[in-house]
């Protein structure tokens, strides 16, 4: 039996449908489905065990044996300013997660994230040494909450302290694909200008305000969720390996590669309007993610990364440009 926190988001119902799909169908989902049909739709064309609201996951897991922990349940909203919310889903259950998987000797594998680089001006190579570490600063409460946590569990691994017998921390990058509707302003570029592409209107992306860098030409490492997951599974099953992860292609590509590429998707001309980024996030606008994967490849993950216009075209001819989008 498998738990994915966060089953019903993003990449949860994608890893719940990795799962089905390789014959696994005892899978518990802990999330909350809230009152519109956005999230549990992410999860209408799967076979779940049982869905855990999150208050009740911790008695939920008395006396329970599970084959592993997927903990992917956190807020990720960038621009979430409520504290203790945030402390309370993504760090302290975390801790309380790890605490259970210690103790009932479970793997566990757990989201951190690319926000935990800050404004990438150390680079994105994922050291996961305390010293690597400590010299990182998230930008931002929400990358600062998964920082938080990988300091703490690298800090008892390394002080030899009782620990799972297998976890992995994985530093996800600018994931993109189908089941995302729900997230709303955090959702990609792509998955909210399809449809104004298909209207026939221009498609808004953000002038450069930096120099040497043209409008549109922001980057970041675009990966394609089923490449995402991909990695997640050969990591979930490498018993051998513990630590840190980024997940991502290690190849930057800018927004307008990305539009360029839904517009061809969708067999319409380009049409892109540049507008000014608004001023209250000019001085924390990352112009360049790029994920180091020597780690990841030096593990023995060998696996390719769909290339961008190839992905989008799967996305958009697949889910976007459909009456049934979700996977």
């Amino acid at each position: 039996m498998f738990l994915v926190t966060g089953g019903a988001g993003f990449i949860g119902s994608n890893i719940v449908a990795s799962l089905n799909e390789a014959g696994s169908t005892d899978v518990v989902v802990s999330d909350v489905l809230g009152r519109d049909d956005a999230k549990w739709r992410n999860l209408a064309k799967h076979q779940v065990a049982d869905i855990v609201p999150p208050l009740e996951l911790m008695p939920w897991l008395e006396s329970r044996k599970l084959d592993a922990v997927i903990h992917m349940g956190a807020i990720s909203d960038t621009t979430a300013t409520d504290g203790d919310l945030v402390m309370e889903n993504n760090f302290r259950l975390s801790l309380r997660l790890l605490d259970w998987c210690t103790a009932t000797r479970t793997p566990f594998i757990y989201a951190s994230s690319a926000a935990t680089y800050g404004d990438g001006s150390i680079g994105f190579d994922d050291d996961w040494s305390l010293d690597a570490l400590r010299k990182l600063k998230p930008m931002n409460l929400y990358g600062w909450s998964k920082h938080l946590f990988d300091l703490v569990l690298v800090d008892r691994y390394v002080k030899k302290e009782k620990m799972p017998p297998h976890w992995i921390g994985l530093k996800f990058f600018n994931v993109f694909g189908p089941n995302e509707y729900h997230k709303g302003h955090m959702a990609s570029v792509l998955a909210k200008v399809v449809e104004t592409a298909k209207l026939g209107k221009p498609v808004r992306l953000f002038k450069s305000h930096r120099d040497g860098i043209a409008d549109g030409d922001q980057r970041r490492d675009f990966i394609y969720v089923d490449d995402a997951i991909s990695v997640l599974r050969w990591l979930l099953e490498a018993t051998g390996i513990n630590g840190i992860f980024n997940v991502g292609t290690g190849k930057a590509e800018s927004f307008r590669d990305m539009i360029n590429a839904m517009f061809k998707a969708l067999h319409l001309p380009a049409n892109i309007e540049y507008i000014d980024m608004p001023e209250a996030i000019r001085g924390q606008y990352q112009y360049f993610t790029e994920a180091r994967v020597e780690r990841l490849r030096g593990a023995g993950y060998n696996a390719g990364f769909m290339p961008l216009e190839a992905a989008v075209h799967q996305y958009v001819t697949g889910y976007l440009n459909r009456d049934d989008r979700y996977r």
